[in-house]
């Protein structure tokens, strides 16, 4: 849950085995599911085209892009994308306009191009570059198993690591109290520290036990996904859904209602904007696929006298005016919260509500009727 923001050659080093070790998380941050993150930041040459252009990503994507312009420089020599002038650069960057040398193997031909997609909802993902042919051949012992997922980790506490670090000089109950609620200190960072590295050391990276692990967890979560009672439920016309409640950050604990799709993105906001002008909610293009919305509940009809009253291009009615309160309306009665869609690991789209104020009852309330404006229910 860590996007890293700043990766390039100088922040990646070998260590005695030449196995890649990266460094410099000075400008990183932590991913909360249903938050995105806008700060521009980085080095110009490696930086994806939305970051550059101040727009909202979600974080893998731009490690992603980075990866790409690395993979490239150590292929070809040069960069893909630099100028001394800094607007050419950028324009470069937000273009996509590179090219690709001829001695480059078909495989690097077939995948740089898939890393460096100025659409970041198009652009290869992670688990798709460990699948991708170029990537698996010759591929280290280190890297060919994912890293442990420090969920599945937390649930078992090891009583031997936890002596080693008891011997450090922390409290016993007090570091056991930390680990299952998973509480970031210098006793658990010591912790995994040892975990992480007793599992690099033993097979290559993740023992047999623990991988079946691995493995019972997530089919107990895909079993708590597919048995929502009304998953799988068709959309007329385009949209297959799967709806339902589904985890965000294991610390805090929280549950968002999703949708998911295999539609193209256009088509999927057309729909919920449809439902959303049905419903008289409010709201405001924050991104492409990200808006601000505003209902009002017991009053049909609130957004009369926005700017239009019809779905345009650029998916945007009224302006600040319409979202701020006014003192006629009871704040008990409003609901604030935003939509926005992104791409999932299974190559679907996924649409997160989010509340952002006013009674969660009302927010379910409401997400009920949007639902049903989409026919799913």
């Amino acid at each position: 849950m860590v996007v890293h923001r700043d990766l390039k050659p100088e922040n990646l080093l070998l260590d005695s085995k030449c196995n890649v070790k990266i460094a410099d998380f000075g400008l990183s941050n932590i991913m909360r599911d249903g938050h995105f993150l806008k700060t521009s930041c980085g080095s110009p040459n490696y930086a994806a085209p939305e970051v550059i252009s101040g727009k909202l990503y979600a974080g893998p994507e731009v490690d992603v892009w980075s990866c790409g312009v690395i993979l490239y420089a150590l292929l070809c020599g040069t960069l893909p994308f630099d100028d001394e002038n800094i607007p050419n650069l950028f324009k470069k960057i937000k273009g996509g306009i590179y090219t690709l040398p001829s001695h480059l193997s078909p495989g690097a031909r077939d995948l740089i191009p898939r890393m460096l997609v100025v659409d970041p909802m198009k652009r290869m993902t992670i688990p798709e570059i460990r699948q991708h042919p170029w990537f698996q051949a010759r591929l280290p012992r280190y890297l060919a198993v994912p890293p442990p997922d420090t969920m599945q980790q937390a649930k078992k506490i090891d009583e031997e690591l936890l002596q080693e670090v008891v011997n450090m000089g922390f409290d016993r109950n007090q570091l056991i109290e930390s680990l299952r609620n998973r509480i970031q200190n210098e006793g658990t960072v010591a912790y995994y520290l040892l975990l992480d590295n007793r599992f690099r050391v033993s097979s290559g990276y993740l023992g047999a036990e623990f991988q079946e692990t691995m493995d019972a967890g997530f089919n107990r979560i895909h079993s708590s996904e597919v048995s929502s009672p009304v998953a799988g439920h068709r959309f007329p016309g385009f949209m297959d859904y799967q709806v339902g409640m589904r985890p965000q950050i294991p610390v805090e604990r929280k549950w968002a209602l999703g949708l998911q799709s295999r539609a193209h993105p256009r088509e999927i906001m057309t729909e919920v904007l449809k439902a959303l002008q049905e419903l008289n909610v409010c709201w405001k293009k924050i991104g492409h696929y990200n808006m601000k919305c505003r209902w009002v509940a017991g009053i049909p009809g609130h957004h009369e006298g926005m700017v239009n009253n019809s779905l345009h291009s650029n998916h945007y009615f009224g302006n600040d005016s319409n979202i701020i309160e006014n003192d006629a309306v009871s704040k008990s009665n409003v609901v604030k919260f935003e939509v926005q869609l992104y791409k999932t690991r299974e190559d679907k789209y996924l649409l997160d509500l989010q509340r952002v104020q006013g009674p969660q009852f009302l927010f379910l309330d409401l997400c009920a009727a949007f639902l049903a404006q989409l026919r799913v229910l």
